[in-house]
């Protein structure tokens, strides 16, 4: 009998230690989901391309220069680009910094470059001779050496200047300044040669009857 009592003491003190279990999980459950009723939701965000690095104007930009950033949508610049937009073969227009959103107007126009040309980032030394360019002018680029022992050479013969980047802005801090040039492949890689050992200067010239 007193084995029994026991037992059913126990058994008792079994059942009021789970239903205190159960009301204290009951009531940390309850003010987990009412806090999660009252706390704000997070403020809607739209995905946006932004330079995953410093970029040179001129510059063609590959999906490893890009990241994606989330802002605000008042944040976000009007004509940003978007993930899954198409940018293929177009040119920068100027020097864009890590972590600048992207927009349609950093790029130069789609009928800036012609059939077979490129779009050449070439720098002067002489900064102030890029200060009297303007885009759409036709120039002539030299290379002379840098011991003055011979003429210059003609690198390039009515180049059209398609975009000057503003030379403060330069990611890079070189001297001279940046000039972004339409020409071929060939004169490109000739131009890319000299400028390794060579001081890089420029004529204004006629613009030519075909372009």
């Amino acid at each position: 009998m007193n084995r029994s009592n026991s037992f059913l003491r126990d058994l008792r003190k079994a059942v009021r230690w789970h239903r205190r279990l159960l009301a204290g999980v009951s009531a940390a459950a309850a003010v987990y989901f009412a806090l999660a009723a009252v706390s704000p939701e997070p403020p809607p965000t739209i995905a946006v391309l932004a330079a995953a690095r410093d970029l040179p104007g001129g510059a063609v930009p590959s999906t490893s220069d890009l990241r994606t950033l989330h802002l605000p949508p008042a944040a976000a610049p009007t004509g940003v680009l978007r993930p899954g937009a198409d940018f293929a073969k177009r040119v920068l227009a100027g020097p864009v910094r890590a972590g600048e959103p992207l927009t349609d107007a950093r790029f130069l126009s789609p009928n800036a470059l012609g059939p077979g040309l490129v779009a050449y980032p070439l720098r002067l030394d002489d900064a102030d001779i890029a200060a009297l360019l303007r885009v759409g002018d036709r120039i002539d680029v030299y290379g002379a050496t840098s011991t003055g022992t011979a003429l210059a050479t003609l690198l390039a013969d009515a180049a059209r200047v398609i975009a000057l980047p503003n030379p403060r802005a330069s990611p890079s801090g070189s001297p001279g300044a940046l000039i972004v040039v339409a020409t071929s492949a060939e004169t490109a890689a000739h131009l890319a040669q000299a400028g390794t050992n060579s001081r890089l200067t420029v004529a204004l010239t006629a613009s030519p009857a075909t372009s």
